[in-house]
């Protein structure tokens, strides 16, 4: 599905990460990897992660939600690879106490952060990318979601509030790269162990209630996850824009 296309990965952390599995599908598929990541301390870490993507390559982005920190990067980028097809935003974080205390609670400081690292940077990265002339004609951008952003879940809080945000600004990025053919989707993941979700309180609990009441009465993987990423980032969906695509065993359809 990917043959000759390069798709830009923002977030790699680990190889539990949805961003992984959304790699590895894709380069399973015949894409050509870059990557960001956070901090330079990781970089030995990183790259023995994606060694296995023959030919990929990672850059340090310390903070995807700083304008003049993702237009340096992203130029780097394209001035060593060219263009790419594909950007995949994997890329959130809230506070931990504004993840364990009532979400009443949130500070101002805690909503910001949450909101400008979850939301904001994946408005940052598709500008840039467009400002740069970084993206080939019929590109796809992707970004990861959950199914908090409709649905009050105990523990998710502010984050929830953020992935709101985040719906929301596919649409409307949808809307104005639609005019240049470019495409904007999210995939709203069910619940997954990776490490951000150990920030979430009595995630097991969660994991237990998919598995007990979603109609495939199974949780999902993150090759699942990254297989429906692919498919997005693929040509096969040329004619899918602004939506958010739930892989999460049809949790998201059941009621009380």
């Amino acid at each position: 599905m990917l043959k000759d296309k390069t798709i830009l990965i923002m977030g790699i952390r680990n190889k539990w990460s949805i961003a992984y599995g959304i790699a590895k599908s894709a380069y399973d598929n015949g894409a050509k990897l870059l990557f960001t990541y956070m901090g330079e301390e990781n970089k030995e870490k990183i790259e023995k992660l994606i060694s296995e993507f023959e030919g990929s390559k990672a850059y340090v982005l310390d903070n995807a939600a700083e304008d003049e920190l993702v237009r340096e990067v992203f130029t780097k980028i394209k001035e060593e690879n060219g263009k790419v097809d594909g950007l995949v935003h994997a890329i959130a974080h809230a506070n931990t106490e504004d993840l364990h205390n009532d979400f009443i609670y949130t500070s101002r400081e805690g909503f910001n952060h949450a909101n400008d690292v979850s939301a904001y940077s994946f408005v940052l990265a598709s500008r840039m990318a467009k400002e740069l002339d970084m993206l080939n004609e019929n590109a796809s951008i992707v970004t990861l979601t959950y199914h908090g952003s409709t649905k009050v879940l105990q523990g998710y809080n502010v984050m929830g509030v953020a992935k709101a945000a985040l719906e929301s600004s596919v649409r409307y990025l949808a809307e104005n790269l639609g005019k240049e053919g470019i495409r904007v989707n999210a995939v709203s993941a069910g619940p997954i162990k990776t490490l951000s979700a150990k920030g979430i309180k009595d995630f097991g609990s969660v994991l237990t209630e998919v598995e007990k009441r979603a109609p495939l009465h199974r949780n999902v993987t993150t090759t699942q996850v990254g297989n429906v990423a692919a498919f997005l980032l693929s040509e096969m969906s040329s004619a899918v824009t602004g939506q958010v695509v739930y892989a999460d065993s049809g949790y998201n359809i059941m009621g009380i």
